[in-house]
C-alpha cells in the first residue's frame, strides 16, 4: 500500500466552516494549481486533467462532520485511490487540515507518481490557508 500524507497545514477557520466547504466538489477549483485542466463538478463528484497525468475523477463517500471527508477515486483513471481530508479542530477559529492518499501502486507506477503526487497534495493542503469562508 501507498500511503502519501501532506503537510500538515494550519487554517484560520472553524472547523465546522472548513468542513462545509470543503464538502462540495464545487469549491475546490479554488484550491488546484494552474496545471488542472478542464474542471468539471456536482457537489459530490469531480473531474479534471493534470497536465503531463491523467484525466482523474473522484467523488465523495463519506462525511464525519467537522472532522473527515473520505474520497475515492471515480471513472476512468489510471489507478484505484482513496483521499482524506482530515480536519482537526485546534481551537474555535482554527483547523488543522491534511490531506492522506492511499493506493495500491505497483513499484513501477509508484516511482513515476510518488513524487508528483507528494507536491500536488502539499500545494492543496498549502491552498488551504487561503479558504475564506
Amino acid at each position: 500500500m501507498t500511503r502519501i500524507e501532506s503537510q500538515k497545514t494550519e487554517i484560520e477557520q472553524p472547523a465546522n466552516k472548513l468542513f462545509a466547504y470543503l464538502s462540495d466538489f464545487n469549491n475546490f477549483q479554488q484550491l488546484m494549481p494552474p496545471q488542472v485542466t478542464n474542471w468539471q463538478s456536482t457537489a459530490d463528484e469531480c473531474s479534471f486533467a493534470i497536465s503531463g497525468m491523467a484525466t482523474i475523477g473522484m467523488k465523495i463517500i463519506e462525511k464525519i462532520p467537522n472532522s473527515l471527508i473520505k474520497i475515492t477515486s471515480h471513472g476512468k483513471v489510471p489507478f484505484q485511490f482513496n483521499l482524506d481530508i482530515t480536519l482537526n479542530s485546534i481551537s474555535e477559529n482554527k483547523t488543522e487540515g491534511q490531506l492522506i492518499f492511499s493506493s495500491e501502486l505497483n513499484p513501477m507506477i509508484k516511482m513515476m507518481v510518488e513524487k508528483p503526487l507528494t507536491n500536488f497534495f502539499n500545494f492543496l493542503s498549502t491552498k488551504l490557508k487561503d479558504i475564506k469562508v
